[in-house]
């Protein structure tokens, strides 16, 4: 809910920063995003809101997670409208610094996860996930909040800042929050604002491929292969939509199953290029 009492103040500097943090209550939520926030990044700031005595959302386009300079360089951006989003959900404070205050001159340190963070976007997108785990260490350190929220959307990149706190010995609590979806099935994304009017018509086929799995999960179907091949057949009927992956993985280590034991977890996902643009999905099941 949006709180008029709570004017927000925007930190760029790590020293502007661990200097409104000493003089903010606890405990702190934090809610790290790359900007061009949507109303998935609403419902993350809400619920970290209601967990925290502060909020504070993190504004930084990673340079470090993106496979592709021309990538990095197409990310929407637009400080002034998050700056108002943030403002209009009560986020008390904003950490919004440059490339080199994150990665000052002579940075030489990547983090890098193992076995969780290797297939899928891993497989498709190498480097991505370092990226990924360096910049949220940094971010964790920083601001040494209680708990962290992120979207179950990006369900692999959850495991991966997990798997990274839990090694690393950092003791923020990261929580999943359900993915928040346009009427029509569509999960909401910053990249969906590239998607042409034909490929926006397109784009819930994602949505459609995962629930005809979980349909036939929950009509006893447990073969890995024929879940696979069940997303495959409905992305079939959209010809814009070109599969990267279709995956029916392990719910804790995401290797590719062969059956859904029962009473197993698993994860139904999958990466489909719309023209230019490549979404994301996914399902948890079991």
């Amino acid at each position: 809910m949006t709180d008029a009492r709570i004017e927000t103040q925007v930190v760029r500097t790590r020293a502007d920063l661990r200097a409104a943090l000493a003089a903010a209550p606890r405990p702190l939520g934090l809610v790290p995003t790359m900007g061009w926030l949507h109303d998935g990044h609403r419902s993350l700031m809400r619920r970290a809101r209601a967990d925290s005595a502060t909020t504070i959302a993190t504004i930084f386009v990673n340079p470090r997670q993106f496979n592709e300079a021309a990538d990095y360089q197409r990310y929407p951006r637009n400080e002034a409208r998050d700056l108002a989003i943030c403002t209009e959900e009560g986020i008390g404070l904003v950490f919004a610094p440059s490339a080199e205050e994150v990665y000052p001159p002579g940075f030489d340190t990547v983090v890098s996860v193992g076995a969780v963070a290797r297939p899928l976007e891993g497989a498709a997108r190498p480097g991505h996930f370092d990226g990924v785990a360096t910049v949220v260490a940094i971010l964790f350190e920083l601001i040494g909040a209680e708990r962290a929220y992120f979207g179950q959307k990006d369900a692999q990149q959850v495991m991966v800042i997990r798997q990274m706190a839990r090694d690393l010995a950092i003791p923020t609590e990261v929580i999943a929050c359900p993915t928040v979806r346009e009427p029509d099935g569509l999960a909401l994304s910053s990249r969906n604002v590239h998607l042409a009017p034909d490929e926006r018509a397109a784009a819930p086929v994602l949505r459609r491929a995962l629930l005809a799995a979980r349909a036939g999960w929950e009509a006893g179907e447990r073969s890995g292969d024929a879940l696979r091949a069940t997303m495959r057949d409905v992305l079939a009927t959209e010809s814009l939509a070109i599969p990267a992956y279709v995956s029916v993985a392990d719910g804790r280590t995401l290797a590719e199953l062969d059956r859904i034991e029962n009473g197993g977890s698993a994860l139904l996902s999958l990466a489909v290029r719309l023209g230019s643009t490549r979404l994301i999905d996914n399902e948890p099941i079991g």
